[in-house]
């Protein structure tokens, strides 16, 4: 009996082995998307603070006034793994992105990330409260964690087509060490899910969709489009986002999101974009006024388009005229 337990105790060590072997394989962290695993030995607290820059000086060209005014959705952030993706530049909206980037809501965004949560691609996700002007402050705290150490965050600009501002996958970890600070400049983002040029444009679905793209002062190449500004090498940005560590005491062991610093944080001043004048299309010329042989003249006109702004290029002359030719003079009725 003692020769026959023998081979059955080995076969019985050696399928033990590989199952820790296989457990602890299984285990390790996921690897963030720099291709290094964030050994961290714990986790870490920030405050992220979301500031827009979104002036009638620095973006003149039809600046919204009313209805609604400039202003920003509330802000919605995720921190994660290299398993998931809030947003991606040049891929295309995701249902839920989509829904927020063109009317605000979140509840698909929501959808998405508590199935991601289910595989544990998704860690927390927070938000803060809008912003009634175009400049402003909102902020929210954070707690990252070794396993999602990547952050990603979008906000609406209202009123607009489907334009949003946002991070893709910032690492917030090097190693074993987490970042102590980080400031990220945000540029416009359209969705690609609506085909509007400009804030106020009519809903006007894009069939098909097309891939979320970067919104520039020459892209979408229209004179039409709000940002338009073919003077401007690139546009100043629009918003901006700080991450800054805290230190977490016993006493201060939850966040405190949706909270707004009007006055905490001085606003970035950027120069004033020149905004150069824009007419239309000069009218077709009128009929001959006076004798048509000598002396009779004729006028065109055009009109202004958009007024300059910010010491741009002024309007050119709105009105024109000529001498008159034999093909364009009236003859005389016997």
């Amino acid at each position: 009996m003692m020769s026959s337990e023998r081979p059955a105790c080995g076969w019985l060590h050696k399928l033990l082995v590989l199952l820790v072997k296989l457990h602890f394989a299984f285990a390790e962290p996921l690897q963030p998307l720099n291709g290094t695993g964030c050994t961290a030995k714990g986790p870490a607290s920030y405050i992220l603070v979301f500031t827009g820059h979104w002036s009638p000086q620095a973006f003149p060209k039809q600046y919204p006034l009313f209805r609604p005014p400039a202003q920003w959705s509330k802000l919605i952030a995720a921190s994660h793994n290299r398993h998931f993706r809030l947003w991606e530049e040049g891929s295309s909206a995701s249902p839920g992105v989509q829904s927020f980037a063109e009317v605000g809501v979140t509840v698909e965004l929501m959808k998405a990330a508590k199935e991601a949560r289910k595989k544990r691609t998704v860690g927390v996700m927070y938000r803060t409260a809008g912003i009634p002007n175009g400049i402003g402050h909102s902020s929210t705290e954070m707690l990252m964690v070794p396993r999602n150490p990547l952050l990603s965050l979008m906000v609406k600009m209202i009123p607009s087509p489907d334009w949003f501002v946002g991070l893709d996958s910032l690492n917030l970890c090097e190693g074993n060490r987490w970042k102590q600070e980080v400031t990220v400049d945000l540029q416009p983002y359209d969705a690609g899910t609506d085909s509007g040029f400009t804030f106020s444009s009519p809903n006007f679905p894009t069939s098909p969709p097309e891939n979320i793209t970067k919104i520039t002062s020459q892209m979408p190449n229209h004179p039409a489009n709000s940002f338009y500004y073919p003077r401007l090498k690139e546009l100043p940005p629009i918003a901006s986002i700080k991450i800054t560590r805290q230190r977490r005491t016993p006493d201060r062991q939850t966040s405190i999101s949706n909270h707004i610093l009007p006055n905490s944080i001085n606003p970035q001043r950027f120069s004033a974009t020149p905004l150069d004048c824009e007419v239309s299309l000069w009218s077709s010329w009128g009929l001959c006024l006076g004798p048509c042989s000598r002396g009779g003249v004729r006028h065109r006109t055009r009109y202004i388009l958009l007024r300059p702004a910010n010491a741009g290029s002024p309007c050119p002359e709105l009105e024109e005229q000529d001498e008159c030719v034999p093909h364009n003079c009236m003859k005389k009725r016997q």
